[in-house]
């Protein structure tokens, strides 16, 4: 079941969500070889990449092997994101994502991500003067709405088509719900009945029965999968193995797991140093490892881990 946005064909409908401090390219790789369709980027600020930021330029690094992939940018200026995006288009990347969704208080306060929700002109003009000044296929990824007695997107993703996005991508939450409550999958074929182009439905996905349950219900084109995605590089295998013949596979066993941090471990520290990488591995290694036994002392543990030696003598707890 391969899906198309614009010029870029994806092998399968099932997406790896733009995560903060989750989605870099290790994880993306991994999730990529588990059958991700496609995988995003964290998401990188357009001012950040034309003042040249060091930390920023990291966040793009891509690699051949997770092709297809989205690069998301944020921003509230038409022409710097034109002129950012113009300047990038050559770049290992496939799809250009901008984030109008993001509900953290430091982007919202800064009228970026989910705050241009509420300003669909300006919104109508960053996408219509980016989509002009690329060939690559640009899209957004929304929310519901900014808050409830402002549930607009169907109506707004009807403006970002008219602007020239080649897919939507529409998380069945407001800004103001953050990731609490229920996700609105009622909106979500809303956006599907108002615009001609893909649609990616967003929330409350946590495997493959209920990435069915969303397809059906809101005929969306494509699923996005975020937090259930982390621990979880395994969701992707699972989705497609359900497509392909309806089983569900098992969830991995203690080996399956301890196998997958190490390597994601190794590539962690290819990418950015022991020191960094080990670092970084913690949240990780407590979200590959919930619901294990011993857990909860594994994640007390990993805390104090600092090099590949000790995480890999710590895991034994897992056998």
């Amino acid at each position: 079941m391969s899906l198309k946005i614009g010029s870029v064909t994806l092998e399968n409908p099932y997406i790896l969500a733009p995560m903060a401090g989750v989605t870099d390219l290790p994880f993306r790789l991994l999730c990529k070889e588990m059958g991700a369709g496609l995988v995003y980027t964290e998401m990188v600020s357009a001012k950040a990449i034309a003042y040249h930021n060091k930390n920023t330029i990291r966040l793009m690094e891509t690699s051949e092997k997770e092709r297809p992939v989205a690069l998301q940018l944020f921003g509230n200026d038409p022409g710097l994101v034109s002129e950012v995006a113009k300047e990038l288009e050559d770049g290992p990347f496939d799809i250009l994502d901008f984030n109008m969704g993001c509900p953290v208080p430091k982007v919202v306060n800064n009228g970026e991500g989910s705050a241009l929700m509420k300003d669909p002109d300006l919104a109508y003009e960053i996408i219509r003067r980016t989509a002009s000044a690329i060939k690559k296929p640009v899209t957004v990824k929304i929310r519901k709405g900014f808050d409830e007695t402002s549930a607009n997107a169907a109506e707004f993703a009807k403006r970002m088509e008219d602007a020239g996005a080649a897919a939507i991508a529409v998380h069945g939450r407001t800004r103001v719900q953050y990731y609490a409550g229920k996700a609105d999958w009622e909106i979500i074929r809303q956006v599907k009945n108002a615009v001609q182009i893909p649609v990616i439905g967003n929330g409350d996905v946590d495997g493959p029965e209920s990435a069915h349950r969303m397809m059906e219900q809101t005929g969306c084109d494509g699923v996005m999968i975020g937090r259930a995605s982390r621990g979880n590089p395994w969701i992707f295998q699972s989705l497609n193995a359900y497509d392909r013949n309806g089983i569900i596979l098992e969830k991995p066993d203690a080996a399956a797991r301890k196998e997958m941090i190490l390597r994601h471990a190794a590539l962690q520290i290819k990418c950015k140093g022991e020191y960094t990488g080990i670092r970084e591995m913690r949240k990780h290694v407590a979200w590959y490892t919930a619901g294990c036994p011993h857990s909860a002392a594994l994640r007390r543990a990993v805390n104090t881990v600092d090099n590949m030696e000790q995480l890999d003598k710590l895991l034994e707890l897992l056998e």
